[in-house]
């Protein structure tokens, strides 16, 4: 998988957590995990890239905080549009 994209699992209408899947090699897998924010866990693959941003307080997110991990992480910023079904919820 080659492109960023937002999986975000509901229950009774309300957003109840999400994952942001980051660019990774097809199969690659979650090896080791690291909390970088309250409610947002970094996961990395077994190349030791990161693969993923589990979101388990989706009420709590910003896409300001968001983008702030991904220039860390070297990748490319998310927009408002990005996150409206997260937002929304």
């Amino acid at each position: 998988m080659k492109v960023t994209y937002l999986e975000v699992t509901f229950r009774h209408g309300r957003a109840l957590a999400a994952y942001l899947y980051l660019p990774r090699e097809s199969g690659e897998r979650s090896v080791r995990s690291q909390r970088v924010e309250p409610g947002l866990v970094l996961d990395f693959g077994g190349s030791g890239r990161p693969i993923g941003i589990e979101i388990t307080a989706p009420r709590q997110v910003s896409l300001a905080t968001m983008n702030r991990i991904l220039e860390d992480l070297g990748l490319a910023p998310l927009t408002q549009a990005d996150l409206a079904p997260l937002l929304a919820a």
